[in-house]
């Protein structure tokens, strides 16, 4: 596992530069597919534009003033705060404290941070300078959709995390009761469905205001939600970061990092050799005999299948999950006791595959909203039968014992059905 980039250097190249264990690798994926989606998004909304199906709008800005004392302030504040952990990091970071920790703590440089706000005032204020009039002239211009996906993603990336934050929250109600402060501010506890909703939410108030048909955006952006949610689990697998299965019982675990084929008994016993992990993970259940059980399947690879992907440990997982490895002394020195199903690793597949679909039909189809409809029931549809190899909190609806992206996957088939019929009925195209 890479928890960040320190550990893929030290794999790759053998180099130890501790101060690159500030760039987390889900981070750095999530950065990425952020910059897929933007791409394929822009691409989207320009055909669209091409065909007459979005048009820009005119709107009035000042040009020629210099930059203002809140331009200024913002800047300022924005470099300082950059300033303050990158050069408390490179310069001042004590080896004792974990890099996540670090950034966020109080912890920093005081004086780095106000070089870098001095920096990007100075580029502001020149930058400004350069545009400047005698007379401030306001001038109409026209915007064109494509023209705001930089603010389309960056209300997304907030809004997103918010949601994806909030609804993991909500999800692990009895963690976050115990560390209110700590589960809000950590760097891992992330839920998709969340952060889909509100940033969903945010974008569609933004789109409204400016006057973007929001059938037209919708569709322009299901390839790139689907392709960014593929690159997105790529994180997921590579850091390790507790998105994985429930335990493939047809393998087990060397303790360290390979597995091999169980025999008949080999399960149970390495379950009953590390009780207190399940018991304390809740991942087991201690029944009266004093025997435990945890939900597994039992799924042999063929043979042409490298064993990792039905079985995998996840060592040096981000989170620490799991039992210390023998001989380990890094930060993060934990494997899972038992191989799990690695499900970030099969929704990357399976997500890069439907965002095919809909690149190969999205030219096809000519009713606005079918494609986002569609897109809402392939991810529902996906999610809903992957949860079901996925460890995750369960609730308890008359009977039933569904986890919350089962409940909102199935929402979101329910709601893309009802988009079909809807578009359908009522389109003109």
């Amino acid at each position: 596992m890479y928890p960040n980039l320190y550990y893929v250097l030290k794999d790759w190249f053998n180099v130890e530069w501790k101060k690159l264990e500030f760039l987390n690798t889900f981070g750095l994926m999530v950065a990425i597919s952020f910059v897929i989606a933007a791409m394929v998004l822009n691409s989207e909304l320009k055909r669209k534009e091409k065909q007459g199906l979005l048009t820009p709008r005119e709107e009035t800005i000042e040009v020629g003033k210099p930059a203002s004392f809140s331009e200024l302030l913002v800047n300022g504040l924005f470099g300082f705060l950059f300033g303050y952990k990158l050069i408390g990091l490179l310069f001042t970071k004590s080896v004792q404290i974990p890099a996540q920790e670090y950034i966020f703590s109080a912890s920093g440089s005081i004086l780095g941070g106000l070089i870098v706000a001095a920096v990007l005032v100075g580029v502001k204020w020149r930058e400004k300078d350069k545009q400047r009039l005698k007379e401030p002239e306001r001038r109409s211009v026209r915007i064109w959709p494509h023209d705001r996906v930089g603010d389309i993603i960056i209300l997304g990336l907030i809004f997103g995390i918010v949601g994806a934050k909030l609804f993991d929250n909500l999800e692990n109600w009895d963690e976050f009761i115990k560390d209110p402060v700590g589960r809000l501010f950590s760097a891992s506890g992330l839920t998709f469905y969340g952060g889909l909703i509100m940033a969903s939410a945010a974008i569609c108030w933004y789109a409204y205001k400016k006057g973007i048909k929001l059938t037209h955006l919708v569709d322009a952006a299901a390839p790139a939600l689907m392709i960014a949610y593929a690159m997105g689990r790529i994180g997921c697998q590579l850091s390790g970061d507790g998105d994985w299965g429930i335990y493939n019982s047809a393998y087990v675990s060397d303790g360290v990092k390979s597995v091999k084929e169980a025999n008949a008994g080999d399960f149970d016993q390495h379950i009953k050799a590390n009780t207190t992990y399940y018991l304390t993970e809740g991942t087991g259940i201690l029944k009266p005999d004093s025997t435990i059980v945890v939900k597994h399947a039992y799924f042999k690879a063929p043979s042409f299948l490298p064993k990792w992907m039905v079985a995998y440990t996840y060592p040096q997982n981000v989170n620490k999950n799991g039992v210390p490895i023998p001989g380990c002394t890094d930060e993060h020195c934990n494997v899972l006791p038992q191989p799990v199903f690695p499900t970030p690793f099969y929704e990357t597949i399976m997500c890069s595959l439907l965002f095919l679909l809909l690149w190969s039909i999205r030219k096809k189809i000519k009713t606005p909203g079918v494609i986002f409809g569609i897109y809402l029931i392939l991810n529902g549809i996906e999610r809903f039968f992957i949860e079901k190899i996925r460890v995750n909190t369960t609730y308890s609806i008359l009977g039933f014992h569904p986890t919350q992206a089962e409940i909102i996957s199935s929402f979101l088939v329910i709601i893309g059905l009802l988009f079909l019929i809807k578009f359908k009925k009522t389109s003109k195209i």
